[in-house]
């Protein structure tokens, strides 16, 4: 009786690429995946394609095609979370622990029609529950889905696999979601630029969320934005050290409105797109115009402006998604301008009313950078440089988080 209290407990876990680059890393993760299965926790594991596999399909499709269609583009992708579904399933069968794999349509994910990046729209998990309530782990293709009226199937985008965890933990109320790959948790900067990073065990919801609308690749932002309207508990951390990782939570602070610069993020890729138009809406029109055309997706709106007769947009999304966007616009009306950006982003408590943007702003003259553009949120303060500006700014913005860690 005791073990079944036990078993009610649901854990949602997600497993990245890098966490399953090779056949032992599967198996690895099947003995972590086993030995919380024996200790009484109802099991989901969405895993993600094994190592590089994603770009290594990517490249073969445009060694193929130029410009790949996106429907087929799709069905290929998610062959690499098909591989690890199955890997992962086989592995637990051989710890005596039984299991079943399924692909997104198989679980039950429903997704809007676009290809490449589609939303989750409903969860119809019936097989998922059918396979819990027999006693299994059920392991889960993240990544991807199916569009309820076509029978299409989809793709939720680089980092979709979050967004199937996230959903899945909410729709069947697990006690947490984890999110583990290589990293430790959530850090001040990327460790690759900022060799002396701090590392956070507890992080806001609320700054997370900015952070990764901005380019912190530790969560995708939509699987934090659902986490958060839905209140699942997320855990992000290592599936290599259990013993390091961040909770993320909705905060308790005694600093009242005191600024506190949290973290540095940045995103490699941002493109200004404008079009002819006598009014924002007739321009935002038009875009979606051309998307329905070439089936793809929207890219991720960082600011719009409309003057003279045109809306300006700065726009990104992963370099494949962004690519297939620029080929669709050559013979658009929509036009690209400049050269692309690259934005460096503080993420802060306290930012409304605060100073630090002008001593942000002041220091970057010192170092002489100069943005093109910059953009003040209630928690967030972003910049557009150069591409070959990005790393120094990083470092200036680091700079400010230093100043106030104990």
């Amino acid at each position: 009786m005791r073990l079944k209290e036990k078993r009610v407990e649901l854990i949602v876990q997600k497993y990245g690429g890098s966490s399953l680059k090779r056949p032992e890393d599967v198996r690895r993760v099947a003995g972590q995946v086993a030995q919380l299965y024996q200790s009484g926790k109802r099991l989901i594991v969405v895993v993600s394609a094994m190592g590089s596999a994603t770009d290594e399909l990517l490249h073969l499709a445009y060694k193929v095609s130029k410009k790949p269609n996106r429907r087929e583009l799709d069905m290929l992708l998610t062959a690499g979370e098909r591989v690890s579904m199955a890997l992962m399933s086989m592995a637990l069968h051989n710890l005596g622990c039984p299991s079943i794999s399924f692909t997104g349509s198989q679980a039950g994910v429903l997704t809007d029609p676009s290809h490449s990046n589609a939303h989750i729209l409903d969860l119809k998990p019936i097989r998922v529950n059918g396979a819990l309530e027999q006693g299994k782990v059920v392991v889960l293709a993240g990544f991807q889905g199916v569009d309820p009226i076509s029978k299409e199937i989809t793709t939720l985008g680089r980092g979709g696999s979050d967004t199937t965890a996230v959903a899945m933990a909410a729709h069947f109320k697990a006690q947490r979601c984890e999110i583990l790959k290589d990293v430790d948790g959530i850090f001040s900067a990327d460790p690759k630029v900022i060799p002396h990073t701090h590392h956070y065990k507890v992080f806001p919801f609320s700054a997370i969320e900015e952070a990764c609308f901005w380019g912190s690749k530790v969560l995708h932002f939509r699987s934090v934005e659902l986490a958060r309207s839905l209140k699942v508990p997320l855990y992000v951390g290592s599936s290599f050290r259990p013993d390091k990782g961040t909770t993320i939570q909705e905060e308790v602070s005694k600093m009242y409105e005191q600024t506190a610069p949290l973290t540095v993020n940045s995103m490699d890729e941002v493109h200004q797109l404008s079009v002819n138009c006598s009014n924002p809406a007739e321009g935002l029109q038009t875009m979606d115009k051309e998307l329905r055309l070439h089936q793809l997706a929207w890219p991720q709106i960082l600011a719009t402006a409309f003057e003279q007769g045109f809306l300006r947009m700065m726009v990104s999304a992963s370099h494949e998604q962004m690519q297939a966007l620029l080929q669709a616009l050559e013979s658009s009306p929509i036009k690209t301008i400049a050269e692309p950006l690259a934005s460096v982003t503080l993420t802060c408590k306290g930012l409304y009313s605060s100073t630090l943007p002008e001593q942000i702003l002041s220091r970057l003259q010192q170092d002489s950078i100069a943005p093109q553009k910059t953009i003040s949120g209630a928690c967030s303060f972003s910049l557009f440089v150069r591409p070959e500006e990005k790393e120094r700014t990083i470092r200036v913005l680091h700079h400010f988080i230093e100043q106030q860690l104990p």
